[in-house]
């Protein structure tokens, strides 16, 4: 008896930005750090991938040396990499097709035969890459910030500053739904992509027998809410090159990218199931033409019509035609007619939804306040971001850091002041002497050089030259701990970033129907008709909603109700609870029990 193969599970594809590995790998997305606001995107190649000629293989050439993919494959993230001794030559030229071509014989050249080509072959395998004297980098993973940093520029880029707290104030969690119109280069939807991030899509398996997908687990605990991206692009070739990074950055079961003038066209999605968005963010020179398409009813789409038949039949007319209905004939029912207006499945129908508008220039949020308003968009707001920097490293001061780079080689206290400026005094002293005696005794050269010899050299000996002196400090440099050394400093920037962008902020509340207004009145206010003696009904859960002063209230009532009609013990039982309460002024002496009543039930007294 053969047994049918177990369905293969297709897992789906991770990314590096939302679960990084905990070192790089081959084919996947790398960043080399090379200064403070300077990034290199590469993608790590194997030592067989096609390497321009190289005989290290595939190399990355910078500003502070050459880096084969071989010395940053299988690195811990955040590590330093030395710059490698790579030839440059014809052999790393564009030109050079690679490895195992042979170039056209020039006059002076001989022939290489096919044995001479494999020991080529072979002795470029065998060479060794030896570490260069001076450059380096640091390899970090792929982030959100590094790659708004790197990243082909195409369009305006939505920076840090500014998508940081845009997917705040849009209320962005993990399982929320974002709908981004103005994709660009595609900065703030790997920001979007990683704030909405709830898990991948969970894993079907392929039944060999039907050829169909079907789900692995049931019970699996990544049926939870999936975080998704929407996002719209008008801009054909944009789009594309915008789709093959999110492809290669394995964020495809994220966002879900669209070639569309939503001005025009909408957010109606092209597939079945509805968007359901609750956070909006759109990038677009005119908003206010997209903002039509965001509102909680949109107009029904009407249905194409029934071609009528050239020549339909004639059926025969049991009746002549000018004959009288018959008395008892059942009339018919009018057609139903579909309602003009349908909620928009754009929007999320049981949430409020955020929106935000990226736009430079200040005629464009005037209009965009006006459409947000006549549209019934409430809590509209206007934010300007400009971000600062702070630098914060050691600084050290002193004589002992002279030569050195990114130091401040001037006196640290008055005793290294006064010490320097002795020997420069000393030596200029000596100088000015020796030149005086020179000239003084001229005539008596020997006598001259005779004391030089014996005297002179020994006061110039008391100073050392400055080129000993600088020696000496890059000597001692490699003994002392220049981390713990200085004083930890913090400067910000000289200069304010300018400006970017107005940020235009709204809420567009919920619809809200006269059904949900009666089922939140039985919830937080109490349905009069529930069984509240059994605990069941709509009543036991409101005993929970009323607050405690509401329960002394309706206390004190049941109790004057059950004691009768009204008089002084009326009026007593008002007193005691009015001073249950703890209310400072004198009760009211009430007359009779439809007061009472009246008070009790308004919570205030008239």
């Amino acid at each position: 008896m053969s047994t049918a193969p177990p369905p293969a599970a297709s897992l789906p594809r991770t990314s590096p930005f939302l679960t990084p590995h905990p070192h790089s790998t081959p084919s996947s997305l790398s960043i080399l750090h090379l200064r403070r606001d300077q990034h290199l995107p590469i993608i790590l190649q194997s030592s067989s991938a096609p390497s321009d000629g190289y005989l290290e293989g595939p190399v990355t050439n910078t500003r502070f040396g050459s880096f084969p993919h071989s010395t940053l494959v299988n690195q811990p993230w955040g590590s330093q990499i030395r710059a490698s001794e790579v030839d440059t030559g014809s052999r790393g030229r564009k030109g050079w097709e690679g490895k195992g071509k042979k170039r056209k014989r020039g006059e002076g050249d001989e022939a290489v035969t096919d044995e001479q080509e494999l020991g080529i072959e072979e002795e470029r395998a065998r060479k060794e890459i030896k570490t260069a004297a001076s450059g380096f980098v640091h390899i970090l993973p792929p982030t959100p910030e590094l790659w708004t940093s790197s990243l082909p520029h195409r369009t305006q880029v939505v920076y840090t500053p500014d998508y940081s707290y845009i997917l705040h104030r849009l209320r962005a969690r993990p399982g929320s739904v974002v709908i981004e119109a103005g994709a660009g280069s595609g900065s703030f939807t790997h920001a979007a992509a990683r704030a909405v991030f709830n898990g991948y899509p969970r894993p079907t398996t392929t039944n060999t027998s039907t050829q169909t997908e079907e789900p692995a687990d049931l019970n699996d605990p990544q049926s939870a809410k999936q975080g998704k991206v929407y996002s719209f692009e008008f801009h054909e070739p944009r789009c594309a090159a915008l789709k093959q990074e999110i492809q290669d950055h394995g964020l495809s079961s994220i966002v879900e990218l669209t070639h569309r003038d939503v001005c025009s066209e909408g957010f109606l999605p092209d597939t079945d199931p509805p968007i359901h968005a609750d956070a909006i963010f759109l990038d677009l020179p005119a908003p206010w033409l997209a903002l039509k398409h965001l509102t909680r009813r949109i107009r029904r789409k009407p249905s194409p019509l029934p071609t009528p038949p050239q020549n339909p039949p004639q059926p025969p007319s049991p009746r002549p035609p000018d004959a009288n209905p018959p008395p008892n004939a059942p009339s018919q029912p009018p057609p139903a007619i579909p309602p003009e207006t349908t909620p928009n499945p754009a929007l999320h129908p049981a949430l409020a939804v955020h929106v935000c508008t990226f736009s430079p220039c200040i005629e464009q949020v005037t209009r965009t306040i006006s459409t947000l308003r006549s549209l019934g968009w409430l809590d509209i707001s206007m934010v300007e971001l400009s971000a600062k920097k702070i630098e914060v490293r050691r600084e050290r001061v002193g004589l002992q850091e002279e030569g050195l780079r990114g130091v401040n080689a001037s006196p640290a206290n008055v005793n290294e002041a006064v010490e320097r400026l002795r020997e420069v005094e000393g030596r200029t002293r000596w100088f000015h002497e020796m030149e005086a005696r020179k000239e003084r005794d001229a005539e008596l050269a020997g006598q001259v050089q005779a004391e030089e010899g014996n005297g002179g050299v020994g006061e110039k000996g008391k100073y050392i030259s400055k080129r000993a002196r600088l020696a000496s400090i890059a000597s001692a440099v490699s003994t002392r701990k220049l981390y713990k050394e200085g004083r930890l400093i913090h400067r910000p920037e000289p200069e304010l970033k300018m400006h970017t962008s107005y940020l235009v902020f709204a809420v567009l509340p919920r619809e809200w129907s006269e059904e949900d207004e009666r089922e939140a009145q039985a919830v937080y206010i109490g349905d009069a008709g529930g069984d509240k003696g059994n605990g069941k009904g709509v009543g036991a859960r409101t005993e929970k909603a009323v607050s405690k002063r509401q329960r002394r209230k309706e206390a004190k009532r049941k109790k004057l109700e059950e004691g009768g009609g009204g008089g002084d013990g009326i009026g007593d039982e008002v007193s005691g609870a009015n001073g249950a309460m703890g209310r400072e002024e004198e009760p009211e002496q009430i007359q009779d029990g439809a007061s009472v009543e009246r008070m009790d039930e308004g919570g205030f007294r008239e």
